[in-house]
């Protein structure tokens, strides 16, 4: 019987390069970790002085939400404290080193270890603005970072 769908006879689907299969979820991944690692050096480094906090308090403008900020003046305070930023945001910057050094790894079809790790990296929750958008990526690229001739191809 003749074939007139397009696919290939027998049970064997088309199979992708590997260097193809990982190209778009690694590009996917770096640019999520490296938007993400941005993100949470920006927080790192950005500065609050004594003087802008009295102006958050005191500015009228901030009046009809001055309960709010009094009843939270200790987080307020905690996030103009750059020790403490560094305490929350540093790992959000490790961890998407990680991420993105895995995804370059797998780019590369180098270290299928530190691709998997920085897959699965990528699947935490809650580090980042591209949190949402990290996740489904890093699943995809962990299937198919277990793909046989994926496997087969890294050195």
């Amino acid at each position: 019987m003749e074939n007139h769908f397009g696919a290939p006879a027998g049970n064997e689907m088309p199979q992708t390069p590997p260097r193809e299969a990982v190209s778009l979820p690694a590009i996917l991944l770096m640019v999520a970790s490296a938007l993400t690692a941005l993100w949470g050096l920006l927080y790192v480094v950005q500065t609050v002085s004594p003087d802008d906090l009295d102006r958050l308090y005191n500015d009228p403008a901030m009046a009809p939400y001055r309960n709010a900020l009094e009843q939270n003046r200790e987080l307020v305070e905690i996030m103009a404290s750059t020790g403490k930023r560094l305490m929350i945001f540093g790992p959000v910057v490790v961890l998407n080193a990680l991420v993105f050094a895995g995804a370059w790894s797998m780019r590369q079809l180098k270290h299928r270890g530190l691709a998997i790790a920085g897959a699965i990296a990528s699947l935490v929750p809650c580090y980042g603005t591209c949190c949402c958008m990290a996740a489904p990526i890093g699943i995809w690229a962990l299937v198919v970072l277990f793909r046989p001739e994926v496997k087969a191809a890294f050195r």
